[in-house]
């Protein structure tokens, strides 16, 4: 327990054996426990995330990034914990920051605390692919145009969360649309629209090296994905 919250961190995991390990490793002792929500992975990433302390929830097939994190907050939920943390399952952020994650929740200041690497000041990021680093500035942008708040990172999955924001029926968390990446940027538009409090905070995010895969976002498919919500939530197609 930190601050008196119940903190479980979560990472969803599609083949990552060779980083999972390191991931969960440099989570701090504050959190309660660990997660890893496996997405279909064929490799050994669950028992690597287990040598290390991690509860596993098997997907039992490959679902998508989205889905996956829904059931990671659907297990928060239903294990009584006060906050949910997200973060990277192929080592690019940095677990060492969750205390600024939690803190704004813990002051009682925020309800969902979102990672910017894109923050003047401290928010930090490395080399990344060039569509990746093209995405990830552009879509603040249009994202802080429909939601009608600024905001300077909305593609960082690394971010904290009250479960009770969570558990919030309108958010309709359940929508089939939501299994791949349009659940993240479609989870910040909603608490925004809600009324519950955003904070950004920075953090770092660095990807690996291109020899172990940085990243299983597609540049056109991936994309679209995350730009999707903006178009359907805009455009009040979807709730």
């Amino acid at each position: 327990m930190y601050r008196g919250l119940r903190i479980v961190a979560m990472a969803p995991v599609l083949n990552e054996e060779a980083k999972i390990g390191e991931v969960f490793r440099r989570v701090p002792d504050l959190v309660d426990e660990k997660v890893m929500i496996d997405d279909g992975s064929t490799d050994d990433s669950a028992r690597v995330a287990a040598a290390q302390g991690a509860t596993i929830l098997d997907m039992g097939a490959t679902v998508g990034v989205g889905a996956a994190i829904r059931l990671g907050y659907r297990y928060a939920i239903e294990r009584g914990y006060d906050v949910a943390v997200i973060m990277a399952g192929n080592n690019k952020d940095s677990p060492e920051q969750i205390p600024r994650l939690v803190d704004p929740i813990a002051d009682d200041q925020a309800d969902l605390v979102q990672g910017s690497r894109y923050l003047a000041t401290q928010g930090k990021y490395g080399p990344m692919p060039g569509y990746r680093k093209l995405a990830t500035k552009a879509h603040p942008l249009l994202f802080s145009m429909v939601a009608g708040r600024r905001v300077t990172d909305s593609t960082n999955g690394f971010r904290a969360a009250r479960t009770r924001l969570l558990a919030d029926e309108r958010l309709h968390l359940d929508q089939v649309w939501l299994n791949e990446y349009e659940l993240e940027p479609y989870l910040l538009y909603k608490a925004i629209k809600l009324g519950y409090r955003l904070v950004e905070v920075p953090v770092t995010k660095i990807y690996p090296p291109k020899s172990l895969g940085q990243t299983k976002m597609k540049p056109i498919t991936g994309w679209w994905s995350i730009l999707r919500p903006l178009v359907l939530l805009g455009l009040r197609i979807k709730r």
